[in-house]
């Protein structure tokens, strides 16, 4: 303890340093910024901002510091437009969409999105602290999951989705399993065999997370305004001077408290991220708490979940990059590379070498998410304000920012052919009613179940054995099973509950 409070204090000694603390107030702003532009996201945001911290000689304190600002400044600004616009600004984002944009529906954009802010900020706090007290011990225990412990992970991810959203469980696996064939296009990694191409060469890479996102998202939501608007349906969404209430707060608590602890421990584990921590999170609270069947339809808590838990797991993904070296996220794998750049090797040792950098940037991270919610909560108003634009002029700002953003990125003319048909294709799937975001999910999942699965495989041999062979992994299975029989079960427990009790009133 004495170590960590030493370490934190060398910390704020480098992180409140004037120009140390402008650049994460700068950071922070540029990243809500950032997060805000649907497809961008905080892995791009890092990656394009990189070159000029690196080209105007920032030492490696003072760079690791902008560009943990940016990092998760963005994972605050993707709630912006999933709540007002209902598209995500990243992968993390997918779940705040599903109760967030119906209360900005309902005239309660600003109360969603200071709630939102407020949930964040908690889930990123409890991610700092615990990193800085545990850091190393919930480092070595994440390297021991193997490719295997992957797989299981993944199943129990999948195995959450089925009651996770929407009104039909068929339908959501139905979802899925779209995007887990959308995540095969491609060469096969192991053979070299193109996998559903068609013959077209500008998807032999496989196609891109904004694309999906984008496309399914943005590009759809383009589409059902054009047709509320050419049948004449098209209303003006209610814009209130709502704000969080306490009694928000009070529902939400132990809502924010579980999403924090769910997202930190998920986003320690080399790979997963935010996606994977907001479902999880997101899936467990609609379990927990439902009990209305209100999730999806505007419930503070289904908004809170997935805030508290992306921002948590993106302090956690700085834990294995920090002391093993291990890249946490695709973000972090661009920190990392950052670090390496400025000749600094991430590790236990850095802590010792380097303690300036290191406990510079975890003290940077305390101020950042203060300075988030202190930048945030005032311009909750302003950003409320954006949904009085008349929506027939919304729908072309949709349009120019999913161009605009995939043509900038990925520099394809293609993809924005390919956006605008998965924008079609999602159209076609609101009309019947399918969730979105099962597809979204499917689709990041399914990269991360197929290649641990084959690299698992590869290791055993083909013997597929090992997929049981470790006591994480056994655990995990056990309870994606849980997940899948406890809803039925107690389904069909309240069922008999209700028969008796109608049977003794007669």
């Amino acid at each position: 303890m004495e170590t960590v409070l030493t370490g934190l204090a060398t910390g704020f000694g480098v992180a409140l340093d004037p120009f140390n603390l402008f650049l994460v107030l700068a950071g922070c702003f540029a990243g809500t910024l950032i997060g805000a532009l649907p497809g961008l996201g905080p892995i791009n945001g890092v990656a394009i901002l990189l070159p000029i911290a690196y080209g105007l000689g920032f030492g490696p304190e003072s760079a690791l510091i902008l560009l943990a600002g940016i990092y998760y400044g963005a994972e605050y600004g993707g709630r912006i437009s999933s709540i007002l616009l209902n598209v995500p600004g990243d992968a993390g984002a997918v779940m705040t969409t599903l109760d967030g944009n119906p209360m900005a529906r309902a005239g309660l954009a600003g109360r969603a999105l200071a709630l939102s802010a407020i949930a964040s900020f908690i889930g990123g706090t409890f991610a700092v602290i615990l990193m800085s007290l545990f850091a190393p011990t919930l480092a070595s225990f994440a390297v021991t999951f193997s490719p295997a412990d992957y797989v299981a992970l993944m199943v129990f991810a999948f195995a959450s989705l089925a009651s996770l959203v929407g009104k039909s469980t068929v339908k959501t696996l139905l979802g899925a399993t779209i995007g887990l064939m959308l995540a095969t296009i491609g060469i096969d990694a192991n053979t070299g065999v193109p996998r559903y191409t068609f013959g077209l060469p500008d998807i032999l890479a496989g196609i891109d997370f904004l694309i999906v996102v984008v496309g399914l998202f943005g590009m759809a939501e383009l589409l059902t305004l054009v047709e509320h608007q050419v049948s004449g349906k098209l209303k003006a969404l209610p814009v209130d001077k709502s704000f969080v209430r306490m009694a928000d707060l009070a529902k939400c608590k132990w809502t924010i408290v579980r999403a924090s602890v769910i997202g930190f421990f998920i986003g320690i584990l080399p790979g997963t991220g935010a996606s994977v921590a907001s479902a999880v999170a997101y899936g467990t609270e609609k379990r927990i708490s439902d009990t209305d069947k209100t999730f999806g339809t505007g419930d503070v808590r289904g908004l809170a979940a997935p805030e508290a838990a992306n921002n948590a797991a993106a302090g956690g993904a700085m834990v294995p990059m920090l002391t093993l070296g291990i890249p946490g996220s695709g973000t972090t794998a661009i920190l990392l590379g950052a670090l390496l750049m400025f000749n600094i090797q991430p590790g236990p040792m850095m802590f010792v070498q380097r303690p300036e950098v290191a406990w510079g940037l975890i003290a940077s991270m305390y101020i950042g998410n203060v300075a988030l919610l202190v930048i945030n909560l005032p311009l909750v108003g302003l950003f409320a304000r954006m949904l009085t634009i008349p929506q027939h002029y919304l729908t072309p700002l949709i349009a120019i920012l999913a161009f605009i953003g995939i043509y900038t990125i990925v520099g394809n003319p293609f993809d924005l052919l390919l956006i605008t048909g998965l924008g079609v294709f999602g159209w076609f799937l609101r009309k019947l009613d399918f969730s979105l975001a099962p597809v979204i999910l499917g689709f990041v999942l399914g990269s991360l179940f197929e290649n641990n699965l084959r690299r698992a495989l590869s290791i055993s041999g083909g013997d597929w054995s090992i997929l049981v062979a470790d006591y994480k992994s056994i655990v995990l299975y056990v309870l994606a099973l849980l997940v899948v029989i406890a809803p039925i079960w107690l389904s069909r427990r309240a069922r008999k509950m209700e028969g008796d009790g109608n049977s003794k009133a007669i």
